[in-house]
């Protein structure tokens, strides 16, 4: 753990200078940011609900489209926007 402590005769603006830059070598800032958006894993019974859910629906998508209830997509529904 780092410690800051103002010097003595040093003004506000270039202690919080001096801390940022610190920061930023250590690169603790890097670090969270980086955990920030770091989701945890999932355990195995957790994983296979997710997949049998999917495939699930999966099925019943292609089963819909295939009676002619739900409409075909075109491609990649991200272009033509």
């Amino acid at each position: 753990m780092i410690e800051f402590k103002r010097r003595r005769g040093e003004s506000f603006e270039s202690f919080l200078r001096r801390f940022r830059k610190t920061l930023l070598r250590s690169k603790k800032i890097n670090e969270v940011r980086r955990r920030k958006f770091l989701a945890a894993p999932r355990s195995k019974s957790k994983q296979k609900e997710y997949t049998l859910t999917s495939m699930k629906m999966r099925e019943k998508r292609e089963y819909l489209r295939k009676i002619g209830k739900l409409k075909e997509e075109a491609g990649n529904k991200w272009q033509g926007r």
